[in-house]
């Protein structure tokens, strides 16, 4: 087996648009740099300076259309753009405020209102409460496209590193095992369990799919990707290959 880096994405605000990547540094210990950086707290929820549960933010499961927005980098400024709301340029540090007047006409009336964008802690803010990479097949991909029997978006699954050149599905026995990409070690800690985030077009944010259904139809499970930790720093590159020590 050869897996090979075909894709790198990170994701500076939490469900709020993906920006791919041509290379990265890992720290030891650490997140995908800029991945989930900020977050946009809603209804009741409070800043508490930690590590907070996802129900508590405005994400894709709960908002379609935030799916559709892409962001860039540069310095302290995001750009994000949507096909509905156009381009906005912003420092999330002192423009809380113009993120949330661009982001309420897409967010669901229904739901709790996003109210404040805050900093993530160090480690991020994802879905899992350590911090860590998610690596995400292609081949797996494609299988759950074949079922559904259309093409798949990767950005459905807001990954960071999408490998190519495995059996379907075959990333999950990684699990306890240890990786090298590139310069860099990781340990896969377990699988990520999905929400319907996945079920909605990137390019439209509209629900089309129903991702959930079919892996538990074909698969039995809701899993998809997983997630490692970084035992040893270093540098990514697309077309880096994967080894499972």
């Amino acid at each position: 087996m050869t897996a090979i880096v075909k894709q790198m994405w990170r994701h500076p605000i939490k469900g709020i648009g993906a920006e791919p990547l041509t290379e990265v540094r890992l720290e030891t210990g650490g997140p995908m740099p800029l991945d989930r950086a900020w977050a946009v707290l809603t209804g009741t929820s409070e800043d508490t300076g930690a590590w907070q549960p996802c129900r508590n933010f405005a994400r894709g499961c709960f908002g379609p259309e935030l799916m559709a927005i892409t962001s860039e980098c540069n310095g302290d400024q995001i750009t994000l753009r949507h096909p509905k709301q156009g381009e906005i340029t912003l420092d999330p540090a002192t423009d809380g405020a113009r993120l949330l007047d661009w982001l309420l006409p897409i967010y669901p009336a229904e739901r709790p209102q996003p109210h404040s964008l805050i900093k993530a802690p160090a480690g991020g803010m994802a879905d899992a409460k350590f911090s860590a990479v998610s690596i995400l097949s292609l081949t797996s991909l494609k299988a759950l496209g074949e079922a559904l029997e259309q093409d798949l978006d990767p950005r459905r699954f807001r990954g960071n590193l999408w490998i190519d050149g495995t059996a379907p599905f075959e990333e999950f026995d990684w699990v306890g095992r240890e990786l090298k990409i590139g310069s860099t070690r990781l340990e896969v800690v377990d699988r990520i369990t999905r929400c319907r985030a996945t079920e909605t077009n990137p390019e439209s944010g509209e629900r089309d799919a129903n991702t959930l259904k079919a892996l538990r139809e074909h698969w039995g499970h809701t899993d998809f990707g997983i997630r490692a930790k970084v035992l040893s720093g270093g540098d990514i590159a697309l077309s880096d290959s994967l080894e499972v020590l």
